[in-house]
Order: C-alpha cells, then structure tokens, then sequence
C-alpha cells in the first residue's frame, strides 16, 4: 500500500498540540519521500512547517523510545515499516490513488491484439510492472521484450536483407545466424537497419528509438524521474508497432 501526506494536511497535524511529540517527528521522517534525515534536517522540516518547538526537543531521545517505528542509520533517522503503518493506522496518511490503474487498464485492452500467447505473456508482465508502481522496470521490460520480438521477426523473415545491409553499412560485421547475433548490434543501428530494409516505416523508427532513448535513461542509476502516463505510453507505443504487429 502506498501513502501520501499533503502539505496541507502535514502542518494542520503538526499545529495539533494534542498530538504527541513521536507521532510529530514520525511524520517528518515520512516528509520528503521518507529520505534519511539528520537531527538538523528534522528541526529544518519542523520549523518550516511551525512546528517551532521542535529545535528545544531531545529528538534522538524521543526517537529511541519509539519501540521500532523509527530508527538511526549513521546518524540519520529513517521511518521504519511499523511506522509508517503506526501513521497509517492513526489516519494521518491517505491512500496514494495511482493513474497507472486507469493507465493499466487501456493498456490491457489491446492485449486481445496480440495473438502470440507467450508475447501477451510478455507486455502482460510489463503492465504489472506498472501497475506496482515499477515505472523504470516496466519501461526495461516492455523494451527488452519488444527488441526480442524484433530479432525473432528478423531470423524468421528477412535475416539476408538485414546481413547485406548491415555489411554494406559495416564491412566487419559478422554474418547473423541468430537472436543472439543480431543482440550485437547496437539497437539504435539496428532500428535503422530495419527501416531501410522496409520491416519498419521511418516514423516508427522514429518512436522507437524514442522509445529506446527512454529505456536507456531508466536502465541506469541517474536522476531522471518519469510519471505514470509517460510509462503507459512508452508501452503503447511497443504494443501498437511491435508485440501486436510481428
């Protein structure tokens, strides 16, 4: 279950003088995606948001008592699993209502599209992917699974235009006999290859590599941060060009 706290909602409870110290700083460890914070930093979000009093408190004090609702990792305190359930519990968090259920749910209409068993498999897995909130997984996946459809089109139907072709473009390239082959390619080259070989049009080439310029920055730790619908229609764009076509 995911859970969110708007900052309306943050500094009304915080403002509360009925509610107790713990549950105060329990939800200034849940702030701000529930990062590690220093002494310093929970004193900064508390007199931010009023709770003044706070910089006069024995916070690691009040945090060691919290019978395992919070604990100290390298001087930094973090939110445990019993507490955010505590905070969840006492109704000081909401439910986070997620797009990707609306998402997932166009995006499994064109399943019946898709007449390969083991392809629908294939995007059904990458939707639950996103369905659970695993966006940079569900865009590695859905890709991942898309290339492999794409190199089972290529073996199967047009392996000699894609060799010529590619030794036209290469001279070093080593003839491809297989999946496993053509994977040494660079996929970008790869997308070219075939639009030139006519497996697919330039605009779709176009979406692809779009598509793979995504997967690449989802593939590596970095800080690029995407939403749900950015996600459902990479997945869109593989199921309507690639798993539904080949």
């Amino acid at each position: 279950m995911q859970y969110y706290l708007s900052k309306e909602t943050f500094q009304t409870i915080l403002a509360n003088p009925k509610l107790g110290r713990l549950d105060k700083l329990l939800l200034i460890l849940f702030w701000d995606e529930e990062t590690p914070k220093s002494l310093a930093k929970i004193k900064e979000i508390g007199t931010a948001n009023g709770l003044r009093e706070c910089v006069k408190w024995n916070i690691s004090d009040t945090l060691g008592k919290a019978k395992g609702k919070a604990t100290s990792i390298k001087g930094n305190w973090v939110l445990t699993i019993p507490g955010r359930t505590h905070l969840a519990t006492q109704k000081y968090l909401s439910e986070k209502k997620s797009h990707a259920v609306n998402d997932a749910k166009d995006l499994r209409a064109h399943l019946s599209a898709i007449a390969n068993p083991q392809t629908k498999s294939f995007i059904e897995e990458a939707i639950s992917c996103l369905e659970a909130d695993q966006k940079r997984a569900a865009v590695v996946f859905s890709w991942i699974g898309a290339m492999a459809v794409l190199y089972d089109e290529v073996v199967s139907n047009h392996l000699a235009a894609f060799n010529a072709e590619a030794i036209r473009k290469d001279a070093k390239w080593k003839v491809a006999k297989n999946s496993d082959d053509l994977g040494k390619m660079k996929e970008f080259d790869f997308l070219n290859i075939l639009e030139t070989i006519s497996v697919i049009g330039k605009n779709v080439k176009q979406e692809l590599q779009q598509c793979l310029q995504l997967r690449n920055g989802c593939g590596h730790p970095n800080s690029l941060k995407i939403g749900f619908r950015r996600v459902a229609a990479h997945i869109e764009i593989l199921i309507l060009n690639v798993f539904s076509k080949f």
